[in-house]
């Protein structure tokens, strides 16, 4: 049940893991969204992904922001046209072709992934502070006392910004440093595997068929970029289509 009068910002990026994390806050309590623009190459299509799942989710307080920094800075292969996009698993190890049932078109099986060793060229360097400071400062002007974010630690990608120990930081950061110091930075979803938060958003009617998480295109998602691998494999494990649409893979073996 919805806390009375209870605000909560939530960052809503338009993934699924941002989808399901305002879905929750939507639930609770009444929920605000903002969205970062920085620059990234799928910028339009998550914008798009953002106002779609607002409208479905019936949260109609919202705010878009443009965050310039990141993109000038540099560093990543999601602001530096310069830095490809990798395939996850390598340009040897694509994915496999299947069906799932009743399904007209094939899709990517996905392969087991590997645990990175090294923060992939994908990592946007401190990205998610920027993205709290906004949060944050809203926050403190809706008089809001949560903020909500889909941070998760397993089957990621392995940044450093998405480990608990970084949240519990940012909040000692948040209590000394706004007025009142009682809004709390919240990660619902950090410790749960993929598959039990594309389960979890199933319960919720999260919108999954109008979130994003490709890196690379705005059109049909890649299916072997690292991000949607990780999305498909989740949703395989859950045993339900992926409802968005990806490119039929190429050069198989």
């Amino acid at each position: 049940m919805r806390e009375s009068q209870q605000r909560a910002v939530v960052l809503l990026s338009g993934g699924m893991d941002s989808c399901v994390c305002a879905a929750l806050a939507a639930r609770d309590y009444e929920a605000a969204a903002v969205h970062v623009s920085y620059g990234q190459r799928t910028e339009e299509r998550e914008q798009h992904s953002f106002f779609g799942i607002c409208d479905r989710l019936g949260i109609g307080n919202r705010l878009v922001v443009r965050d310039e920094a990141l993109q000038a800075i540099g560093g990543s292969a999601l602001t530096d046209p310069n830095i490809a996009v990798p395939e996850s698993g390598g340009p040897h190890q694509r994915m496999s072709i299947h069906e799932m049932p009743d399904q007209r078109t094939p899709r990517p099986r996905v392969m087991e992934h590997k645990p990175v060793q090294d923060i992939p060229v994908t990592y946007v360097p401190f990205r998610n502070a920027h993205f709290l400071a906004v949060a944050v400062s809203w926050a403190e002007v809706l008089g809001a006392e949560k903020v909500y974010v889909g941070a998760v630690e397993q089957d990621s990608s392995g940044y450093p910004d998405c480990r608990p120990a970084y949240y519990r930081a940012f909040n000692e950061a948040v209590k000394a440093g706004t007025k009142e110091g009682r809004i709390e930075i919240v990660t619902p979803l950090i410790a749960m595997r993929k598959a039990e938060i594309v389960r979890l958003g199933l319960e919720l009617g999260a919108p999954f068929d109008l979130t994003w998480s490709c890196y690379s295109r705005e059109d049909r998602a890649c299916g072997v970029c690292d991000s949607c691998v990780l999305r498909l494999r989740a949703f395989e494990q859950a045993g339900v289509e992926d409802p968005i649409p990806y490119l039929e893979p190429v050069g198989n073996g």
